[in-house]
Formats: structure tokens, C-alpha cells, sequence
């Protein structure tokens, strides 16, 4: 009688408990983000002979954060976690799911917004041995704004400050035309 060595292994995975892998993922995933947004929050600060260079190791730590929530799905994919504890309330229990899915959402669309614009921005991947250069020409005229456009926004200073510096904003608007 042959024994199967995957069911052997869940023999030994306490009840309730999430598994390594799940665990791991998860502060992996943590450190990362905390990483990926210290740096994203340091972007003003940072000098201009340095700036290229930690606005670089931002976007690939922002990949390699892609990256590692692909392999996170395909992991929740084959092992699904445990039972919430029988004391947790029902408000709790209700809002986990939507709560765990927005979270899973923003980390998966959040690192897209950020390729888009870096590419936008017309910036190079450099990886080491290679750079990935999508042909995008950094133009800084495209970056200021237009006279046709003062009419329309009385508060133009601030639309162009928040848009400018928040860049999933400014890229999504000049993409779309609307800015």
C-alpha cells in the first residue's frame, strides 16, 4: 500500500495553523511593501546625482514585489488557509474576506501603475547585467502644464502639485487626455 507523501505532510500541519509557505509569503510580501514605500516616500529627498539610482532599486523592488504576490496566488491557489477561530466575531468574520481581497487588489494594481509611469517618465530599467529600455523619450515639456488648461482649474497650483507627485494621478490623466 503505497502512501501518499503530500497527505503524509498534511498529517503534520497543526490544525488552525497557517503553513510556512503561507507565512513566509506573508513577510516577504510585508517587508517589501515597507521597503518599496519608505523609498517611494524618500523620492523629494533624495539628491539628483542619487535620485536615478534609488528611483531604480524603487522600481525593482516594486517588481520583484509583483513578483512574489504571483507566486502568493498560485500558493493560496493549492493551500487554502485555516478556519478563522470559533471567538472571532461575526463582524470580523464578515469583513476579513473584503478586507484581505482589497489588500490583494491594491498590491496587484498599485506596482502596475507604478511600471506605467516610470516607463512614462521615460526611464530605463537597470538591472545589473542588462537594461530594459521601452524607447520612451524623457521630454520635460510634457510635464508642464499648457496655457489651454489655466482656464478650466481655478486651482491648478495644487491639481498640478498633487498630480505631479503622486504619480499614478498624473500618469493616469495625461494617459487619458483629461489633464
Amino acid at each position: 500500500m503505497a502512501t501518499d507523501p503530500l497527505a503524509f505532510h498534511d498529517s503534520l500541519q497543526p490544525a488552525g495553523r497557517y503553513r510556512l509557505g503561507a507565512i513566509a509569503f506573508h513577510w516577504a510580501m510585508f517587508v517589501l511593501v515597507v521597503i518599496a514605500g519608505v523609498l517611494g516616500l524618500l523620492h523629494d529627498s533624495w539628491s539628483t546625482q542619487t535620485q536615478a539610482f534609488w528611483i531604480n532599486v524603487h522600481a525593482l523592488i516594486g517588481i520583484l514585489l509583483w513578483l512574489v504576490l504571483l507566486a502568493r496566488f498560485g500558493y493560496r491557489l493549492r493551500y487554502s488557509p485555516p478556519k478563522l477561530p470559533p471567538d472571532i466575531g461575526a463582524f470580523s468574520r464578515r469583513l476579513s474576506g473584503p478586507v484581505h481581497l482589497a489588500l490583494y487588489a491594491l498590491m496587484f494594481v498599485i506596482p502596475i501603475f507604478g511600471f506605467v509611469t516610470f516607463i512614462y517618465h521615460g526611464r530605463i530599467f537597470h538591472f545589473g547585467l542588462f537594461d530594459l529600455n521601452f524607447g520612451i523619450q524623457k521630454d520635460p515639456a510634457i510635464f508642464e502644464p499648457t496655457e489651454d488648461i489655466h482656464g478650466y482649474w481655478p486651482m491648478r497650483s495644487l491639481r498640478w502639485r498633487v498630480c505631479t507627485h503622486w504619480p499614478p494621478c498624473g500618469t493616469i490623466l495625461r494617459c487619458t487626455m483629461v489633464f
